[in-house]
């Protein structure tokens, strides 16, 4: 008589399991994710990743709520995940405390089948090399090689050849923006509960392959071709016989480092079918560096504020793009609000209504505070991080709106200087979502500018804007890449060496991680 069957519902389809396997596997959580720009001045400090420990972590993931099938597949120990906005590099401090933090719980807690690593790729820490590869190498130490892991990532990290050998099953984003970033979060949970249920455990190969590329995620977005094509491909390569995942990497564009580039990693049990996909991909990646252009149209700042002053489309967006605190910017840098605020156009109360989002001002904000709603207030504003290119912004204006609570800025508010509202925060804080304005008495649809410390426009504000044109500003995620100091990224590269040679792409198979 055959064993009885339970059937076992997951998300990504049906497993079968004999009545003999149904003890749970053992799951740990764990995770830290950050990009960091070795560009600029600002450096990241522990409470800026909000770590999450223990049961609380379950609250980052929608498809670990209590009553959600994966909760049940499995029996899960969360360690500790810290997600930071991007920034500069983190000190050498912050990442030690944190990553004991996380190792706490798996020395306390092990044995373990299996370890769901969340992590972003492109974090870097002061005087330390590679420290995604370090930290699952720290990792693998405390749990040992036979716990199944499997990571997944943003397509702009980085896979150095050490988290390419302690990770079994990788798999990253497919879309930037990251529309996919918890889809690709549930799918990792999910191979990784696949693999311990059918008893296959690791998969025999990992295939890995260095696209010599560098280029930013503004040139790469997957709205446009070539990333458009490139990346639909993945999915359909993912799910060939044989194969278990397949990803493409961008790499991160704004660290000098020597992992920092374009990688493609195919995971799976035929060797054949894992070689020969992995380097499908990357021959396709080569083929098509040349015809990556930035998602929007560019220009200076002068001339991007012409255009939009000259449109009949509002609201026309601006990204300021060389600041962007979710690239790795400092976000304080004063350039572009400055320039701004010189232009004749906006000096009137009654001139082309700009928005400006945004600079930290904790000084200002506090005087803003004692000033009140609908009083005046002077104060300065931005570059205590990264003052290279201007100073302290002086804002002579009057309170529009005062906000508290925000999980990043903590304190907001609104001065109006002539025409133009700036938003002035306690910290840093990126605007994405419609309701980042609405809540501080904006009305960006019926504004005529409104200026982003952005690179590409987040899905809300692009479906919003009537015009949109990528200022090329100055800042530590610069997008002219070519204007940045190199000294430690692997050479030749593209697109600094644009007459080099084509590369090796053939795939390279990692070692397990017991081997």
């Amino acid at each position: 008589m055959k064993p009885l069957l339970i059937l076992h519902f997951l998300l990504a389809g049906y497993i079968f399991l004999p009545a003999q396997t149904l003890r749970l596997p053992r799951i740990a959580i764990a995770g830290l994710g950050i990009e960091s720009s070795t560009f600029s001045p600002a450096l990241t400090t522990e409470e800026a990743f909000h770590a999450r420990y223990g049961k609380d972590v379950f609250k980052a993931y929608p498809f670990f709520a209590e009553d959600a099938p994966l909760r049940k597949q499995a029996v899960w120990v969360p360690a500790l995940v810290g997600k930071s906005l991007p920034g500069g590099a983190v000190t050498r401090q912050a990442y030690e405390s944190l990553v004991n933090k996380t190792l706490d719980s798996p020395k306390k807690n092990g044995p373990f089948d299996g370890l769901y690593f969340d992590i972003h790729g492109a974090m870097s820490v002061v005087g330390l090399e590679d420290p995604e590869g370090d930290f699952i190498t720290r990792i693998r130490k405390v749990i040992g090689t036979k716990t199944l892991i499997s990571t997944s990532m943003d397509l702009h990290g980085n896979v150095s050849w050490r988290l390419a050998q302690h990770t079994d099953i990788i798999t990253c984003y497919r879309m930037a923006p990251h529309e996919d970033a918890m889809e690709t979060k549930q799918r990792a949970v999910t191979n990784l509960l696949n693999r311990l249920a059918s008893g296959k455990g690791k998969p025999a190969y990992k295939a890995r392959i260095v696209v010599p590329i560098l280029l930013p995620g503004e040139k790469t977005s997957t709205r446009i071709e070539p990333g458009k094509s490139l990346y639909q491909a993945v999915a359909p390569a993912s799910v060939q016989p044989g194969i278990v995942d397949a990803a493409i990497w961008i790499g991160y564009a704004w660290a000098d480092e020597p992992r920092n580039h374009a990688v493609v990693m195919v995971t799976g049990d035929d060797r054949e079918a894992v070689t020969r996909t992995a380097e499908q991909l990357a021959a396709s990646f080569w083929k098509v560096r040349n015809e990556f252009v930035f998602v929007a149209p560019t220009g200076t700042l002068a001339e991007s504020l012409d255009k939009a002053l000259a449109s009949s489309k509002k609201p026309f967006f601006i990204s300021d793009s060389g600041d962007n605190p979710t690239a790795g910017g400092a976000g304080d840098v004063t350039w572009t609000l400055t320039e701004i605020l010189k232009r004749p156009e906006f000096k009137e109360q009654n001139g082309p209504v700009l928005i400006y989002a945004s600079i930290p001002g904790p000084e200002l904000v506090q005087k803003a505070i004692a000033a009140g709603v609908g009083n005046p207030v002077e104060g300065y504003a931005g570059a205590k991080v990264d003052s290279r290119y201007a100073p302290p912004v002086k804002l002579s204006g009057t309170v529009h709106s005062i906000e508290y609570g925000d999980k990043d800025a903590e304190v907001e508010v609104v001065v109006k200087v002539g025409s133009v509202y700036v938003i002035v925060t306690q910290k840093r804080k990126p605007y994405h979502n419609e309701i980042d304005f609405t809540r501080l008495g904006l009305q960006p649809r019926k504004s005529d500018i409104a200026v982003v410390k952005i690179g590409y426009l987040q899905p809300e504000l692009y479906d919003m804007r009537a015009d949109w044109i990528l200022a090329l500003t100055p800042g530590g995620v610069d997008q002219n890449l070519e204007r940045l100091e190199y000294k430690h990224i692997q050479r030749p590269m593209y697109p600094f060496d644009k007459n080099m040679k084509d590369p090796d792409l053939s795939a390279k198979l990692v070692p397990l991680a017991d081997e």
